[in-house]
């Protein structure tokens, strides 16, 4: 064996690490001291092992993970190291009647060290596994789960067998998960790959393997390489070379080994992202279009056009009910300044600088969210009812502020503050302006925020500061277009009405907020809303009272407010005792998921999915202007459709990355799968009665 063949060396070092892998477990079944290392020799990559839920119920199952975080410097493998590590296994010790299943392992990173490919783990991960539990076990019996585990650490310059005793106490019961604990699992799923739904093909030519996967010309693909789990296949650190023929991605590479028969591969699609794929022997199609790795440059062409939609749709959003009654009332402030120049270019720039601000701060939460790993989108702050409350605070305020009942100077009288204050107050305006607005954009910037998920982060952030531009246009063309200024009605009577007008749509507003945080709690901790909003109604009335010299309310004011911060604290503590439940699908759907899409589809019927979220203002309007209309569920169930519902009013990670899949930031997303069809048709994101019945009369 010539050792200056890299092969050859490669070859050689998987032997030992297979041998090492032999014998770990050995060691630590022969040496009881080295299943808990010892202080002196500190393991590197510290194992955790956890349960969703402690108490599983008999008959059912629970699932588990176990968390693995390397020191600095040091990585962890996939379930193929590559050519130079190995997975990890576990040998259980399990109670009768307890079954534990395989690990699955999120994406991995592609590391080449010394020539050879390593398939590993540089950051913290956990793998999964499901726990099931037999229905004759009595409900209060000991189920604590133990197994000494076994793997592969390394640094650049060495590599370390590891072994630890784990364990997690489980005990029969009723199956019962915590908010916490779901929302942890479920960020650790979101790291999973997603099954393929057909298999792809695989061929030998030569020294050449060649893949094929059935993936549609839509799906993105920023960073792919192809891990191969099977052995002997592919030289794993030969470079791959990726190409799409019409809905197919080929990728070719040097082959390595004899084997024969069905593949298991994982296709890596984006950091943190990838799909499992199996590979039957078959012809491959032949190589298409090169497809290269995301670099540091960017579609300029697609940077601009998802820059001018966001403008766009931004500009469009002030018709919203609860956009349109802050622009009117910023503008009001100009008319009753008398159309003074300067005092409208300060105002315009102030809400331009809010409007923007918060776009950029949400956009670049999202995006440090996406890159820590969380399954998010766009309106993601709608998710959480906390900040649903605030919301639903401030629409209540300004409500009654225009109403009459109290005044505010950055929306009522404060005449004096026009030069101190101006600013300030157009600042915050146009900040609250761009925050509410979120749930309306689904419709109007679904492609240009799409397209956030293949910028690079810097290229990504101008686009949401677009939105904020665009929402902030009309009011920056009356602070700097003395022609507009000019148009604007002389200061009057009428005023008054028409302040008292916008309340309606800024009414309508906390009431759709109101609607929105029941939805999202089921109703949970209600009394401590209704005691919340009464203290508004109260402190509000109670300022108005002494603003027109009805005495000093002050100690009033206070107490109410103390009230107020008192039933948000129950309210809060009671959210972290609400236990999260499924998504709620409507009367018309089924509960959206990849299994229940994949036996939909395979009854050979009309598949229709949509992704919806209480908060999403379009998605409701379609619901309700063609998707519940009962002439269209006539039908579909005349042509046997069936619906599948994703509801994203809570997140959910699986439906965060099935949006990304088909280019999409938040919703709606509409799905039409018709019988044997390779591929769905996404729809438009305004629907009508005669879009859906037509495609299930066809």
């Amino acid at each position: 064996m010539d050792l200056r063949d890299n092969r050859c060396v490669t070859k050689l070092w998987r032997a030992i690490l297979a041998l090492l892998a032999m014998l770990a477990p050995l060691v630590a079944a022969t040496t009881p001291a080295l299943a808990q290392p010892a202080p002196t020799q500190p393991i590197h990559i510290q194992p955790r092992l956890v349960a969703e839920s402690a108490a599983p119920m008999p008959g059912g199952a629970t699932a588990i993970a176990l968390t693995m975080t390397p020191d600095k410097g040091w990585h962890g493998y996939w379930l193929n190291g590559g050519d130079a590590g190995f997975g990890l296994n576990v040998e259980w010790n399990a109670p009768e009647g307890v079954t534990v299943g395989a690990f699955r392992y999120p994406v991995p990173e592609a590391l080449i060290l010394f020539g050879m490919m390593n398939h590993v783990y540089e950051h913290p991960y956990a793998l999964l596994a499901d726990v099931t539990v037999d229905r004759r076990i009595a409900p209060g019996t000991d189920l604590t789960l133990t197994g000494t585990a076994n793997w592969l650490a390394c640094t650049d310059k060495v590599c370390v067998p590891e072994t630890a005793v784990v364990a997690v106490a489980l005990k029969a019961g009723d199956g019962s998960v915590t908010a916490a604990s779901r929302a942890r699992f479920d960020g650790w799923r979101a790291r999973l790959p997603q099954p393929l739904d057909r298999a792809g093909t695989w061929e030998r030519r030569g020294d050449t393997v060649r893949f094929g996967i059935p993936l549609p010309a839509g799906a993105a693909m920023t960073a792919p390489h192809l891990f191969v789990e099977t052995q002997d296949v592919i030289d794993y650190a030969a470079r791959q070379t990726f190409s799409r023929n019409g809905d197919w991605i080929v990728v070719e590479a040097r082959a390595n080994g004899g084997a024969a028969g069905p593949v298991k591969a994982l296709l890596k699609l984006a950091d943190g992202r990838g799909l499992t794929v199996g590979f039957e022997p078959a012809a491959v199609r032949a190589a298409g279009s090169p497809i290269v790795a995301a670099d540091a440059g960017i579609d300029l062409g697609l940077f601009w056009t998802a820059l001018g939609g966001a403008i766009l749709g931004g500009l469009i959003l002030n018709l919203m009910p609860c956009v349109f009654p802050i622009l009117s009332l910023k503008a009001l402030s100009i008319a009753r300044s008398g159309g003074d120049a300067r005092s409208a270019k300060v105002e315009a720039l102030a809400y331009t600088a809010g409007a923007i601000v918060t776009a950029l701060l949400l956009g670049g939460a999202l995006l440090a969210l996406r890159a820590a790993g969380e399954q998010v989108g766009w309106a993601f702050q709608l998710q959480h009812p906390l900040s649903v409350l605030v919301l639903l605070i401030l629409a209540l305020a300004i409500t009654l502020n225009l109403l009459g009942t109290y005044e505010l100077p950055s929306f009522g009288g404060g005449q004096a503050l026009v030069d101190k204050g101006g600013a300030a107050g157009g600042f915050w305006t146009g900040a609250l302006a761009a925050f509410v607005a979120t749930p309306c954009s689904g419709p109007l910037l679904g492609a240009a925020l799409g397209a956030t998920l293949v910028l690079p982060a810097w290229a990504a952030l101008p686009i949401f500061g677009g939105l904020g531009l665009g929402l902030a246009l009309p009011f920056l063309a009356v602070g700097f277009v003395p022609g507009l200024r000019n148009r604007l009605p002389k200061p009057g009577p009428w005023m008054a009405t028409f302040r008292r007008w916008m309340a309606l749509p800024m009414g309508l507003t906390a009431l759709a907020l109101a609607w929105l945080l029941w939805r999202q709690t089921d109703g949970a901790a209600w009394h401590y809303w209704v005691g919340a909003i009464s203290m508004i109604l109260l402190i509000a009335t109670q300022i108005g009272a002494q603003q027109r010299g009805g005495g000093d309310r002050r100690l009033l004011v206070a107490g109410a407010g103390f009230l107020l911060a008192l039933f948000i604290v129950q309210a809060v503590q009671k959210l972290d005792d609400y236990k999260a439940t499924a998504a709620v699908a409507s009367a018309n759907g089924d509960t959206f998921s990849p299994p229940a899409l994949a036996k939909a589809r395979a009854t050979g019927k009309p598949v229709f999915v949509y992704f919806t979220a209480d908060w999403c203002l379009s998605c409701k309007a379609n619901e309700a202007g063609a998707i519940n209309r009962a002439a269209v569920q006539e039908v579909f169930d005349r042509a046997g459709v069936v619906t599948l519902v994703g509801d994203w009013t809570n997140g959910d990670p699986v439906i965060t990355r099935t949006l990304a899949e088909h280019g999409r930031n938040s919703v709606p997303l509409y799905l039409w799968y018709a019988p044997g069809a390779a591929e769905p048709e996404t729809l438009p994101q305004i629907l009508t009665p005669g879009t859906l019945t037509g495609l299930a009369e066809k």
